[in-house]
């Protein structure tokens, strides 16, 4: 039977994890310091994330042109991903997590390639919630490259090759949610097919300081919009897709 939560949604929620270097040089500390204490944020939100009724949540955590970064921040956040990867592979295991990657491999390190493997194979039966990790992830690629594997003559087609392009599974599923913090107002290249009818959410706090709060809230206002999908309904109204 479904839980009230499952019938308002959202069932897919993609987070735009911005704010850890700002978080850290304003206490002046060093980037990678924000950048450690935003896989806090990290665990909150994926240990929160089934309680709201979210059953895919995608975390932007490394994009395409992040490595025109400074290299050494680059390289402390490979290891950063490499640990995660290690550490937390149990503990989602546990909790039913799915752990996938959405992005390049190619280049990535190859001890973060190899845990990403590892901790796939070991959550692979995880029901609990999907979690995708987008790291050398970007939109435009992925569409460029499904569009370039041929024509299928279907959207279902075209997104499953999507899916293909940069997740090992082939999955694409449509964003109901898209949250970015830190206070910008950009969608930086980050699931553009996906989040075509997504409702979008810019918030000030910084990415460390995003709470269990601060997605209950999201979750709140998403279910406070009506979703329409340029549909009207039987009165000639606006169709409300998601309800109080």
């Amino acid at each position: 039977m479904q839980s009230t939560s499952d019938l308002l949604g959202p069932t897919h929620v993609a987070i735009i994890m911005d704010g850890n270097g700002r978080w850290a040089t304003t206490r002046g500390l060093p980037r990678v310091t924000g950048h450690r204490r935003g896989v806090e944020a990290v665990r909150r939100v994926v240990k929160a994330a089934p309680t709201l009724g979210i059953r895919v949540l995608t975390l932007f955590a490394f994009s395409a042109d992040n490595w025109k970064r400074p290299g050494a921040e680059v390289d402390a956040l490979m290891r950063l991903f490499g640990v995660f990867l290690l550490s937390e592979r149990e503990r989602l295991a546990r909790a039913g997590v799915r752990l996938s990657l959405i992005g390049r491999r190619d280049r990535l390190p190859v001890s973060v390639r190899a845990a990403a493997t590892a901790t796939e194979s070991a959550t692979a039966h995880g029901a609990h919630l999907h979690l995708r990790l987008a790291i050398d992830y970007s939109a435009r690629d992925a569409i460029l490259s499904a569009a370039a594997d041929g024509v299928e003559g279907t959207r279902a087609g075209f997104t499953r090759r999507l899916g293909a392009a940069y997740g090992p599974d082939g999955e694409a599923p449509d964003v109901d949610l898209l949250i970015r913090t830190g206070g910008e107002r950009r969608l930086s290249d980050f699931l553009l097919w996906e989040s075509a009818y997504a409702e979008l959410l810019f918030v000030p706090p910084l990415w460390p300081d995003f709470g269990i709060a601060d997605l209950t809230g999201a979750v709140h206002d998403f279910r406070r919009r009506e979703r329409r999908f340029g549909t009207l309904g039987p009165t000639g109204q606006p169709l409300r897709v998601v309800t109080r």
